[in-house]
């Protein structure tokens, strides 16, 4: 496992970062408790789109055409409450969690289990990243922070391989990046920015200067609970914003020092300013050993029927 050098070397994630915990401004959103059902899955019907339709970054394009086939899917992301049952039934320990290896030269805190997590910038110390001793799951900035009270929040903190754990587990699978684009689409354009005509943020991302001063407009300025959004139109809520998401999609990136897999839909921290990677088209490249404070999953099933052959709605 090199995941503790790539922290080591300035920890360049995803474009769009995590922030550490905030109060959010008083609003309707900020109040959301998020829905009651997460677990709940939807059908999608297959057809065909064109991925990565107006590319703003390179590794978008050029825009293909896709067929992808029928599939059932999460309404939600993963959350805390989900989790922790799948840890409790199985007894799974995360990465983050795991004893890591020893690294000539590493200080000593690299010598302990924990994760990334972001901060923000100052003038006596511009990186954005830290490696948290201490972060995980449980704890998702690290000591202080917790998922008390949070069960609907979806689950940070896991690696790929947490994720993929977590899927087998539940008999599932995680989407690949073209089916999550084509679940995220939901047979829509894509939108520049998440806003509605009146410019009201509809997803949970960042409004402001990145990475100054998060305004809040959305009611949140961290994660929010599942579901505080309306849905697209297939019925599944957070595709953009909240937290990326983990497909099983192989990336591939000149400075990753191992195996790096795709992660779409943008987090809370995704700016106008910075990285706009709030779009169903926008990719990044993710070491698959190394979770985040902003990087969740959803699942798939595609051994399940169609709802027209096995009479469910």
């Amino acid at each position: 496992m090199h995941l503790r050098v790539f922290v080591l070397a300035l920890l360049f994630l995803a474009g769009c970062s995590a922030q550490e915990e905030g109060e959010a401004p008083k609003s309707e959103a900020s109040l959301c408790e998020g829905i009651s059902a997460p677990g709940e899955m939807v059908w999608i019907e297959g057809g065909k789109f064109v991925m990565g339709e107006d590319p703003r970054y390179s590794e978008e394009g050029p825009p293909r055409l896709v067929e992808v086939a029928g599939f059932w899917i999460s309404v939600t992301e993963v959350t805390n409450k989900q989790f922790a049952k799948f840890v409790r039934e199985t007894g799974y320990v995360t990465m983050a969690e795991r004893e890591p290896p020893a690294l000539p030269g590493a200080p000593p805190e690299m010598l302990q289990p924990g994760s990334a997590t972001f901060r923000v910038p100052t003038s006596d110390n511009p990186s954005w990243w830290a490696w948290t001793v201490g972060a995980q799951w449980r704890v998702p900035n690290g000591n202080g922070s917790s998922i008390e009270g949070r069960a609907r929040d979806p689950v940070v903190q896991v690696a790929y391989e947490d994720a993929l754990a977590y899927a087998e587990w539940a008999g599932m699978s995680l989407p690949s990046e073209e089916q999550w684009e084509y679940a995220a689409r939901a047979g829509s354009d894509s939108l520049p920015e998440p806003k509605d005509a009146s410019g009201k943020p509809q997803a949970n991302y960042y409004q402001g200067v990145f990475p100054a001063k998060d305004l809040g407009e959305d009611g949140f300025t961290a994660r929010a609970p599942v579901g505080c959004f309306e849905p697209n139109a297939f019925g599944l809520y957070d595709m953009i914003g909240n937290v990326w998401e983990w497909t099983s999609t192989e990336g591939e990136r000149v400075d990753a020092v191992e195996q790096v897999g795709v992660i779409k839909g943008g987090s809370f921290l995704c700016a106008a300013n910075y990285c706009a990677r709030y779009r169903p088209a926008a990719r990044q490249f993710q070491e698959r050993g190394l979770g985040t404070d902003h990087i969740g999953f959803r699942v798939i099933d595609t051994a399940r029927e169609p709802p027209a052959l096995n009479g469910e709605d």
